[in-house]
């Protein structure tokens, strides 16, 4: 015999009903998420804390992985090629894309190098890819323009922070004026370069991403905000360290001038042995992370 029909109609109504509850749900999760980005006057400020991405680091890099998860960032390319000559590096991988990325690797640790692209989109993207690779533990060692005379060419500056005057950041990070250094790897930095004997600055710097307009008004506003340097990476290179768990420092040597109206150049370049210092110390204290 078959059911009674209003046994049936019961049935019926309650599929309805649980396709109806499952298509409110979804709905309604769908808004409450899209409420969660608020619209702002400007983009930029639009962040969002979703943290899977319609790509993501292990998207591309799935297949692969590092042995080690040390790495050092540098910008001293005349430094790669001499390391190279003396064999102290050598080619360990190639990241195919418009522009391929040759990471090295120390020939005497576990620990790679990667050669610096200027500004925050490159370098930072980067490292988030190799992230995805495994990297975990990460210094960066470059230089930065300083904003007073008194920091002479080749001092050395732990970057407690960075001001925030670049886009890329805004990606990873809720929007703030600054961005600050691990307060646990800046001490393990600073007790390194004691033990060392080496001499050093700390303070913040000024992450910009333009190339050409660091005026007289930015440059006092910067200063009185606590910036002793500018460079283009850290801020991005903090906030994907941040967003990804990263433990991250950075070294910046101090370059050319540019805090007063006549720019000086400083022949910054020409202090090859303290830049090559300078990257064999931070294969070192990568490790200490």
């Amino acid at each position: 015999m078959g059911s009674n029909p209003l046994e049936r109609t019961s049935k019926l109504n309650s599929r309805l009903n649980s396709r109806d509850f499952l298509l409110f749900y979804f709905l309604r999760s769908i808004t409450i998420y899209l409420k969660m980005i608020k619209k702002e006057k400007f983009p930029i400020l639009e962040f969002d804390s979703h943290r899977k991405a319609r790509i993501n680091p292990s998207d591309i890099t799935s297949s692969a992985s590092l042995k080690s998860p040390y790495l050092v960032i540098t910008f001293f390319y005349e430094i790669i090629k001499r390391l190279l000559k003396e064999k102290k590096i050598k080619k360990y991988l190639k990241i195919k894309g418009e522009n391929d990325l040759i990471l090295y690797k120390f020939t005497d640790s576990d620990v790679y190098l990667m050669p610096g692209i200027i500004g925050g989109p490159a370098t930072g993207g980067y490292l988030d890819e190799l992230s995805g690779y495994g990297i975990k533990k990460v210094i960066f060692c470059g230089g930065g323009g300083v904003l007073s005379k008194e920091i002479e060419t080749g001092k050395l500056l732990l970057v407690t922070g960075a001001i925030r005057d670049e886009g890329f950041s805004y990606h990873y990070l809720k929007p703030s004026r600054i961005v600050y250094s691990s307060k646990p790897i800046l001490k393990t930095m600073e007790n390194y370069l004691d033990e060392k004997g080496i001499s050093y600055l700390k303070g913040l710097v000024w992450t910009t991403d333009c190339y050409y307009r660091e005026t007289k008004g930015l440059v006092e506003r910067r200063k009185k905000e606590g910036a002793l340097m500018v460079e283009m990476e850290q801020s991005a290179c903090l906030a994907v360290a941040k967003f990804r768990h990263l433990s991250y420092g950075a070294i910046l040597y101090a370059g050319d001038d540019v805090s007063s109206d006549i720019y000086d150049k400083r022949d910054w370049r020409k202090k090859g042995s303290v830049r090559y210092e300078l990257v064999l110390l931070c294969k070192n204290l990568v490790l200490k992370f």
